[in-house]
């Protein structure tokens, strides 16, 4: 483990993740499992009528980076819609690629810039996203057909 990877804010945050558990009835729920890593993240979701986020559940098998980014996500999500978490995401992703100097806008997102040089972590990091986007997904189609 690498001190310069693993800082002491990375830790802080893997282990005060918000919204962590299931949610009872979720309007949309996905599990996605990195094949770079092996780290599952589950992420349950209940959306406002205008298709905002009223409220998480989350479940991360994730190394303490994975567990970091979910909770940075988690902690801003809230009240967000589909299009505001996947530019978060997007926009991470290219910070990961060398096409951004920061890795987000939002609270916490800056201690993931440790990160950066090791492309095994990178996986790991984006699978909470990944996984509130589907959930995300599966809700809105949800609420279309209804």
């Amino acid at each position: 483990m690498s001190a310069t990877l693993y800082t002491r804010d990375i830790l802080r945050l893997a282990v005060s993740i918000p919204h962590q558990g299931r949610l009872q009835s979720p309007h949309g729920t996905a599990e996605i499992r990195s094949r770079t890593c092996g780290s599952v993240v589950s992420a349950d979701v209940h959306l406002s009528k205008d298709q905002l986020i009223s409220d998480i559940g989350i479940e991360v098998n994730a190394c303490a980076l994975g567990q970091a980014s979910a909770a940075i996500l988690t902690a801003e999500a809230m009240g967000k819609n589909y299009s505001k978490i996947q530019a978060a995401r997007d926009h991470l992703a290219r910070f990961f690629a060398g096409s951004e100097t920061m890795p987000g806008f939002w609270e916490n997102m800056n201690h993931l810039s440790s990160a950066k040089e090791h492309a095994g972590r990178h996986a790991a990091i984006l699978l909470p996203y990944d996984a509130l986007l589907k959930a995300l997904e599966i809700a809105m189609q949800k609420q279309e057909v209804a």
